[in-house]
Parts: C-alpha cells; sequence; structure tokens
C-alpha cells in the first residue's frame, strides 16, 4: 500500500481498491470516511469535521487511485461529515433530499455563531491548556486538540452544500464496481443513508452503526426505525461494515447495536431515576467521543426517555 501518514486518521484497506479512513481521537476528523476506486471513478464517502482533514483524505485518495475524486457522498448532516465539504467543492457531492435540506437549516446559523466566537474558544482552549499540568486524562487532551483542530478550521470554513439529491437511491456505476447509496429513512438522524458496494459486500454505514463506541441519541432519532434500518442493511450480504464511528465491523456489530438500541429503549422507559442506572456489563468498555461514556449513556436515556 501506498506510503501516507495523516494526523487525522488510520487509512485501512477493507478490500482492494477500497479503504476506510477511521478517525483519530483528538484529531480534525472525529467521524469515519473513506474511498473507493469503483475502476474510472474515485468517489469520497464523507468528508469529516474540518478541511485539514479532507484536504488530507483527498490527497491520499487520489494519489493511491491516480486520479481525481469524481463523487463525494454525505450520508447525513451532522458536521463531522460534511464539514469538509469546501476541499471537495469542484467535484459532484450528492445527499439525500431530507439531508440538504437540515444542512441549509441547521449549518449557516450554527457555523455563523462559531466564526463570531473564534476568540472566546481559544480562551477556553487556554484555560483548559493550564489545567494539563493537573490532569493526565487523555480524554480531557484529546478534547483540547480537537477543539484546537476546530478553531484552525473556522477563519476559513464555508458550507458547501451538495448540487444532486435523491429520494431513496443513488447508484453510480464503474468500470470495477457499483455504488449504491441508499436511504430507508431516519434512525440516528432525520434521514440516514449508507454506501453498498455490492460486488464486495461492503458498507459504508456512517453513524447508523458504531461499533465497541456508544451512539448518540437526539430529540430526532428514531430507535425503533432505527433498528428497522439495521434489520434491513443485515439481510444484504455483507463482509465488513464501515461505522461513523469505531472500527471496522461485520454484521455482529450490526446485531450488537440493535440489541444496545432495545435494551436501552427498555431501561430508560422502565427507570425512573435514571442518574443512577449502571451502564449494562456487555457495554461498559465502549468508548465515546471527547465525553465521559457515563455521561452520555445518561443523556441518551433521558433522550429515549423522552421520545
Amino acid at each position: 500500500m501506498t506510503e501516507y501518514y495523516s494526523k487525522h486518521f488510520n487509512l485501512e484497506q477493507v478490500s482492494e481498491g477500497i479503504y476506510a479512513a477511521i478517525a483519530k481521537d483528538g484529531s480534525g476528523s472525529v467521524g469515519n470516511s473513506g474511498f473507493i476506486d469503483l475502476g474510472n471513478k474515485t468517489i469520497v464517502f464523507d468528508t469529516f469535521n474540518t478541511q485539514q482533514a479532507a484536504v488530507d483524505l483527498r490527497n491520499i485518495a487520489e494519489k493511491m487511485t491516480n486520479r481525481p475524486v469524481t463523487w463525494v457522498i454525505n450520508s447525513h448532516f451532522h458536521g463531522d461529515h460534511i464539514r469538509g465539504n469546501q476541499v471537495f467543492k469542484d467535484c459532484n457531492i450528492v445527499s439525500s433530499q431530507i439531508s440538504l435540506q437540515q444542512m441549509k437549516e441547521n449549518h449557516p446559523e450554527r457555523i455563523a455563531e462559531q466564526k463570531a466566537d473564534i476568540d472566546g474558544l481559544k480562551k477556553y482552549i487556554e484555560s483548559l491548556s493550564e489545567q494539563r499540568e493537573s490532569f493526565t486524562d487523555l480524554q480531557k487532551k484529546n478534547e483540547i486538540n480537537f477543539l484546537k483542530e476546530l478553531a484552525i478550521s473556522l477563519p476559513d470554513l464555508e458550507l458547501v452544500l451538495p448540487q444532486f439529491t435523491f429520494t431513496n437511491e443513488f447508484t453510480i456505476f464503474g468500470t470495477k464496481r457499483t455504488a449504491k447509496i441508499m436511504t430507508l429513512g431516519g434512525g440516528h438522524s432525520p434521514c440516514d443513508s449508507f454506501l453498498y458496494i455490492p460486488e464486495d459486500g461492503i458498507v459504508f454505514m456512517a453513524d447508523l452503526l458504531f461499533v465497541g463506541m456508544h451512539p448518540s441519541f437526539f430529540p430526532y432519532s428514531n430507535p425503533t426505525q432505527w433498528e428497522n434500518i439495521l434489520n434491513e442493511v443485515s439481510n444484504l450480504p455483507i463482509q465488513k461494515a464501515i461505522p461513523g464511528h469505531g472500527t471496522i465491523g461485520t454484521k455482529g456489530d450490526i446485531e450488537r447495536l440493535k440489541n444496545y438500541i432495545n435494551e436501552m429503549t427498555v431501561i430508560a422507559k422502565e427507570n425512573s431515576n435514571l442518574e443512577e442506572v449502571s451502564i449494562p456489563e456487555e457495554y461498559k468498555d465502549w468508548t465515546t467521543i471527547n465525553i465521559d461514556p457515563r455521561e452520555l449513556v445518561i443523556r441518551n436515556l433521558k433522550v429515549l426517555r423522552d421520545l
């Protein structure tokens, strides 16, 4: 494999011509990405949280496939999957129609607010950095590094939206393989798309799948639909599944997440004091991004209780 290095991700070959870019903690990536050589086209799945991470992704994708990136897929509207779009503004960017609408509704104001408070962010980073001598918590150090990458990205950050949309499915045909971008509705977000490569049995699932990590639930999440989507994806012939967060997985990891959603939903509905709930033994070693696992689990349970 061509030699490369990025501070933002580890590159893993999933199959011949198919690569997963697995986010490094405390970097400018946050979520996973990947790229696929279709034979006569190179496509990228999700573009990370910052331009600097996206630049590394584009450079290595074009170096390894020996051609420019042709298509970029945005799985859903969350920033860690689309804020690197500006690095690919000369490419064809595609998302579901609902995801495009969510980007338009959520990102302009959020980005404007963050740009207006860069000094405040830098002061906050300084305050955290001053505590560096008094803590050895790796998670805290990763948070500082993540915020530094965010501060680097903000001055030049611009929102670049998809030029192409679809409702249910969008297919890109190549000479080696086919890329099928599909959505079965909303689970994690109001509309979650995944990329299926039928010739290789590979699926890029974005935040429909977390491997060895606690997923995030939001007031707009739909746990029942999420489980239904995971069931449908499991019916596909799959060898490997690339999650939005965590390491490369298999069908077994899809089943584990489905069980997690079901179990956490039951716990949320059956317990009156969620602050006292313990993380189930099976998930105690699952990690999180820049947040204490117990804090995220309690937050998730409260969201699930109110859904």
